[in-house]
């Protein structure tokens, strides 16, 4: 009996090791059922990748989801540094304000409650659109761009989901493939966390500038003309698992090969790329459970 059983264990050693040399790119894999010889060999392993690990979706990939939401919080859209100067002063000091034009621009604001104040400035007539967008350049300390080269400057830039551009009043302006250099336009103030997500998700580095909000707006709608169907972009959800459902439901779906992630402010974008076809991306307002 003890030498049956050393045979019958080496002999299963030796099949788990075959199976493992068979698939060597299951080495990394955090997934159990992907490991097991019998789940090859009973059906076609249905899995993703996700974080340089392959996941069965009908098992393992909404947990380990669950636990990036959860490790990973989605904060609040970052307000300006303090320290920087504010944009009724920036235009004081180049002369192109009075201080009782400022006064009166401010009163208004508080009056009305809302609105930003370049706004209430061109409103009233006290500036230019133009001169306002340099004010916001200097305060960000960015270049501006000049509308001429938008096309076919970005042509061959990397996708960008409308929803994003739209929620972010950003545009893509210039693109150096040589670099992997990408220039975003923004008409009202730049957000590192959606610029930190395009370079994750596009493999690309990220450069701010400032463009006049209605160069911005008129290029949003020339895109929003051409909106992609490979786009979906969702409403609020209550807590995490309903997300981690929707993106596995779309991973098999889509037969997704792998998924990306990233937080844009208090928006997630997910990425589910697919062999030999286009990807899909999913805009997901995060939820307050995160």
């Amino acid at each position: 009996m003890a030498t049956t059983s050393v045979h019958f264990d080496a002999l299963s050693l030796a099949w788990r090791g075959f199976w493992h040399r068979l698939s060597p790119a299951a080495r990394p894999q955090r997934c159990p059922h992907l490991h097991v010889a019998w789940w090859w060999l009973r059906r076609s392993p249905a899995g993703v990748w996700f974080q340089n690990s392959r996941y069965c979706l009908d098992r393992c990939l909404e947990n380990i989801l669950g636990e990036t939401l959860h490790r990973v919080p989605f904060p609040a859209r970052r307000e300006p540094a303090a320290h920087r100067l504010p944009l009724g002063l920036l235009l004081l000091s180049r002369q192109q304000l009075t201080g009782e034009q400022l006064q009166v621009a401010l009163a208004a604001q508080r009056a009305a409650g809302r609105g930003r104040l370049g706004e209430w400035l061109q409103a009233l007539g006290f500036a230019t659109e133009t001169e306002v967008t340099a004010a916001l350049a200097r305060q960000w300390s960015c270049p501006i761009f000049g509308s001429s080269s938008f096309f076919p400057g970005a042509r061959h830039a990397p996708r960008i989901p409308l929803g994003l551009l739209e929620r972010f009043s950003m545009v893509p302006v210039h693109y150096v493939p040589s670099t992997s250099i990408l220039h975003l336009a923004f008409a009202e103030g730049v957000d590192y966390t959606v610029l930190y997500a395009i370079e994750q998700m596009a493999g690309c580095h990220t450069e701010a500038c400032f463009a006049t909000p209605s160069f911005v707006r008129a290029q949003l709608a020339q895109l929003g003309a051409h909106r992609a169907e490979s786009e979906i972009v969702f409403s609020h959800f209550p807590d995490s698992a309903e997300v981690c459902g929707i993106i596995r439901s779309y991973c098999s779906r889509l037969h997704a090969s792998e998924i990306k992630l990233a937080r844009c402010g208090s928006h997630l974008w997910v990425r589910l790329l697919r062999n030999s076809r286009s990807p899909v991306d999913l805009i997901l307002n995060s939820p307050s459970a995160y």
